[in-house]
Order: structure tokens, then sequence, then C-alpha cells
């Protein structure tokens, strides 16, 4: 394999100083019907070597990965795909919040959706919020701390360095072009495993490698005339019940029969209506299924029948007039949301047997509440029960570090839905509670590790603990 170029002197300097870089095994998209291919030329790409810890993601847990490292003193650089830091919180307008009761960034960013008067209900463990205030925090804090953020930029190769061991350089492709930066730890918080992937690690999607998987989802922002004429149909609004009256799964109900009596039904089995803001609703309301989240063409197709499935559904409410009259959507998600995505192998794997005996971990980096969530893998497996809880009830546990570090490749940790875990033990740690806690952890040690010239996995956890600990 050809070794990539560089334009200057001080750049293959920079590039000597690091071994001989060559490209580490990718995971390539299948080639088109008939077997062609196109050789790409080889090109010469500008080199940055200004970070200690590079993040891929701004989700909730690239986010909270990219301050904490900052914050513990590493000079940061975090890539985006989108146009907006956050991930499923703002590009996926998730709106709702789970196991977020815990200490550390997540009681910041509590507080800080509080002065905005931009989160709804009383309970610090699960909450709506206003995603374009998200937005405004979520920059604000990354400002502040000093983390250097770049949008619209996909990272799309890993090189390794000349002993195909320890992760050196990543390229990205934006409007600027192709990049290569360099530093001495990387934090995939891609949600989906991406640099894990293309960096040649093993890793595992849904049950098997190739689903079934949990489906997909298009979450919209909807307007109506008056939100009090709505409130049976609305679950969290006033109660954080999920059984009994005006609990989630009674107003789930309600809402589907009002679906029904309007001659449609969702894809989705729960079809829910959450509050976010005064007249502004969130609808959950559709399910895609087997799409694997690494396949562009099945990802585009999910997206356009999930988005028409929306606009179809609240048209046909808004046709029932009284309460409905005047429903209108005012943003679907740009990003549909995802459950299931690439795990990277680490050095430890969560499984089913953790939430069995409910583990507790000596480097324990997120204390996890939240039970087991399975949506239905088919249409048919829908109708007969939406959301599995695996037939079993799960004990609070604890994610360790090492299923934050990975196995194959050195310098390199996970955070948020792309650790290390099984299918059943990913379907309860996924929610974005523990995405921050998880990305918390390992921005500190992946600073601690860069500042100190060690891997991640030759940093004690108690080290972190100590600096968490002053922030507290």
């Amino acid at each position: 394999m050809k070794q990539p170029a560089f334009s200057s002197r001080r750049r293959f300097l920079g590039a000597a100083a690091l071994g001989a870089i060559v490209p580490a095994p990718v995971n390539r998209a299948a080639s088109p019907p008939g077997g062609c291919v196109f050789q790409e030329p080889a090109q010469n790409v500008p080199l940055s070597g200004d970070a200690d810890v590079i993040v891929c993601g701004a989700g909730p847990a690239g986010i909270a990965a990219a301050i904490a490292a900052a914050r513990t003193g590493a000079r940061v650089r975090l890539f985006e795909l989108h146009g907006c830091l956050g991930g499923v919180w703002t590009a996926g307008l998730l709106t709702y919040i789970f196991d977020f009761d815990k200490p550390g960034l997540t009681r910041e960013l509590t507080r800080r959706l509080d002065e905005r008067g931009a989160r709804g209900g009383r309970n610090p463990g699960r909450f709506v919020y206003v995603p374009e205030e998200m937005k405004l925090v979520l920059e604000e804090m990354c400002v502040e701390a000093g983390v250097k953020f770049q949008l619209h930029t996909r990272v799309v190769a890993a090189f390794r360095d000349g002993a195909g061991v320890r992760l050196s350089t990543i390229i990205t492709d934006s409007k600027s072009g192709r990049q290569a930066w360099t530093a001495p730890v990387f934090i995939d918080a891609t949600g989906d495993g991406d640099l894990g992937a293309q960096a040649g690690c093993e890793w595992e999607t849904g049950r098997v490698k190739d689903c079934p998987c949990q489906p997909m989802t298009m979450n919209a922002l909807a307007v109506v005339r008056d939100v009090k004429a709505i409130r049976a149909f609305t679950s969290f609004n006033g109660t954080d019940a999920f059984e009994g009256p005006g609990g989630h799964l009674t107003c789930v109900e309600a809402f589907k029969k009002e679906l029904k009596r309007a001659g449609v039904e969702a894809s989705y089995g729960h079809p829910t209506i959450f509050p976010v803001r005064d007249d502004l609703v969130m609808l959950m309301l559709n399910h895609e299924y087997g799409v694997l989240s690494s396949d562009a063409n099945g990802i585009t197709q999910a997206t356009v029948r999930a988005r028409a499935e929306v606009h179809r559904l609240v048209g046909a409410l808004r046709k029932l007039g009284g309460a409905w009259d005047g429903l209108q959507v005012a943003a679907t998600a740009e990003q549909i949301g995802v459950r299931d995505g690439r795990r990277i192998r680490g050095r430890y794997t969560m499984t089913k047997r953790d939430l069995l005996d409910g583990a507790r971990q000596e480097d324990g980096v997120a204390h996890v509440t939240f039970g087991v969530d399975i949506h239905a893998e088919t249409k048919e497996a829908n109708k007969a029960d939406a959301i599995s809880h695996g037939g079993f009830k799960t004990k609070p546990y604890d994610v360790p570090l090492r299923a934050l570090i990975a196995k194959d490749v050195d310098g390199l940790m996970m955070a948020g839905r792309c650790i290390s875990g099984d299918y059943i033990a990913h379907a309860s740690y996924r929610v974005t509670g523990n995405a921050v806690a998880m990305g918390e952890a390992a921005g500190v040690v992946a600073a601690l590790a860069a500042k100190s010239r060690r891997l991640p996995h030759e940093v004690r956890w108690s080290e972190a603990q100590a600096v968490l600990s002053k922030g507290a």
C-alpha cells in the first residue's frame, strides 16, 4: 500500500517523527454491480499536528469528551459532520433526555438549560429541553473551554504508525478539502464507530454483525394551536409516570386511537408526543427497520420514507379539526435517529450478565440506571411488542473505563453508543445521560495520557477521578 505523501519538508519531518505511516485496514463499501472500481490517485494532503486530543463526533459523548479534555489542559480538536454541535440532541431533535442524574457535566448542562428556561420538568434524571437552546449552550461551553471545533467535517480515513499498532493520523473531508490531523490520542464519539472501523478495529452491529438491529426513527417538531387541548395525548406533560392515569403508556394508547380515528397508523407501535415549550411539541412516530448505520443508500431511503410518514400522519390529524386544527410540522430532524451502530471491541466488553448482576467496577466511569430498551426489529414484531425489556429486570451497574479503550488499536478511545458491549447491554447504556458520563471520563483520561506521553490504557482511573473531583 502506498504511504500518504506530504508536500513540504516540515510535514515530511513531522511524519518521520511519528514513524512510517501506513494505512489501517478499512471496511470498504461494497463494489457497485459488475465489480467496477476506480483507483483514486495519490495526493498531498495538508497535515496539522496542533492537538493533544482529537475527538470525532460532537454528539452528547463527543461534546463531553472535548470539554473535559480541554478543561484538563489538553489542546483539543473536535470534528462534527452536521452544522451544529449536539448530534442527536440537536440535529436529531431528540428533545428528551434519560438517565441524566449524574455528577459532573450532566449537572452543569442541566443548570445552564435551567438558566435559559430551556428545560421542562423537575426530574433531574429525565426531562425535555429546547433543541435550539441546546445548540447555543454547547457552543458556549466549547468556546469557553478552548475547544477548536469544525462543523461540516467528516472523518474518512485512519492511519496507524509503522508498527501498525498505534493510531497516528486521521483524514477529514470538508469544504476545505481533505486534511490530515495527528494527535497522541483520539476519541471515537461518532455514535456509529466510524473512526474505530476505519482504524481497523473489530466491531459488531445488532444481534450479529449485519443485523437484525434496532430500527431508526425520524423525530420532528410540530406546533399546535393549544397544547392544553392535546394534553391527554402528550406524554410526560405534568407527570413522570410511565403507567396509570396520565402516565406515558396511557397517553400513547390515547394517541394511537386518535391516529386510528384519522384513518392512519404509525409505523412505531408507541407513537409519542413530547411537550417541548409553550405550543411546541416533539413527535416520535415512525420506525425504519433493518437499516444498517453504515449503509448510506439505506439511510437515505429510510430518511425519505420517515419524513414522508411524519407529514402524512400530521396531515391526517389536522383534517380531524378540533384539538388538531392548525397542527403544523415545524421541522423534521436533519439526522434520522440511529439506535444501533458499530460497537467497537474494547479491553472489556459489557454483557447482559453485567446488567443481571448489577456489576460494580473499580474503574466504573458511568453508573447506569436505565433498563433494557429494545425497539422491535421488524414491522411484524412491532405490532406485537413495540419495545422489549429483554425479559429480565436490570440492576443498576457500572460501565468500566476498559470498555472505552480500543483493544485492537492503541491511542484510541470510544465514548457513547460505540463503546464495547453486546446487543443487550448496549440497549441499556446507549441513552444520552450515560453517553455524557462516558465522554467526560474519556476526555479526562485522553488528556492525562497525551500530556504525560502515555497511552490511555496506561492511565489509572484513580488519576482521572482526582481530576474530576476537583471540578465537581
